[in-house]
């Protein structure tokens, strides 16, 4: 699968389940839960112990059935580490340049991250393929997506920090290309709840979809285009 296939099926989906749990049994099994409920984007945050085990562990469980990728990535040796093991996608809380850079001579879907106007639209022009906008919950939520949108209609913003089953459908209303959730989705503990909560995210972005029409999906932009 090519870096424009990774983006495009983030895109599809709509919600990137973020699975953080206090071993590598555990977040296995919370990311099989979550698989059974029907959402195939699964972000391994490297706060996990042994996140590595971890991601090539699914990577290999899944196959083509489940995007495997790597969060709370901070640096490029990491993402290294991270692609080697399986992840199709590297996401950060931050913008480090290095990383980035990493990412694209691989070939896999990097999602820097920031919060401010300025911060975003440098994530995006130093080649972002989305942008992790986090902590969104600190800056309004799902209002404050709507307002980056309305000036800059082209960046392709993932929110996370804040995004809940409650609110999930206003974040996709607002323009999000995606969302990133954990709390009550991915991190439940039980796993029949994450399962559920898996399915009910899934069916909360079809119906926002439905209702007030998806985003298209549309060719990455030339880079050179945004000066990089």
């Amino acid at each position: 699968m090519t870096k424009i296939e990774v983006v495009h099926r983030i895109r599809d989906v709509g919600v990137i389940a973020v699975v953080r749990a206090a071993s590598v049994q555990e977040a296995v099994q919370r990311a099989e839960a979550v698989r059974a409920g029907g959402l195939s984007i699964l972000e391994i945050t490297m706060t996990v112990p042994g996140a590595l085990q971890v991601i090539e562990r699914l990577a290999q469980a899944f196959g083509a059935e489940a995007l495997i990728g790597a969060g709370s990535v901070l640096d490029a040796e990491t993402a290294r580490a991270c692609i080697a093991a399986g992840a199709r996608f590297i996401v950060s809380p931050v913008l480090n340049a290095d990383t980035v850079s990493c990412c694209r001579q691989q070939d896999v879907a990097v999602m820097p991250g920031a919060l401010t106007p300025t911060e975003i639209l440098q994530a995006w022009r130093a080649g972002g393929d989305l942008v992790k906008v986090f902590p969104v919950g600190a800056l309004g939520g799902a209002s404050y997506i709507r307002s980056l949108k309305s000036p800059m209609p082209h960046l392709e913003l993932v929110p996370t920090g804040g995004v809940t089953l409650a609110t999930v459908a206003s974040f996709i209303e607002a323009g999000a290309a995606a969302v990133g959730a954990g709390g009550d989705l991915a991190n439940l503990g039980r796993p029949e709840a994450v399962t559920a909560a898996a399915r009910a995210y899934v069916e909360a972005v079809r119906t926002a979809r439905r209702s007030h029409g998806a985003a298209p999906v549309v060719p990455i932009p030339d880079r050179r285009r945004r000066g990089s």
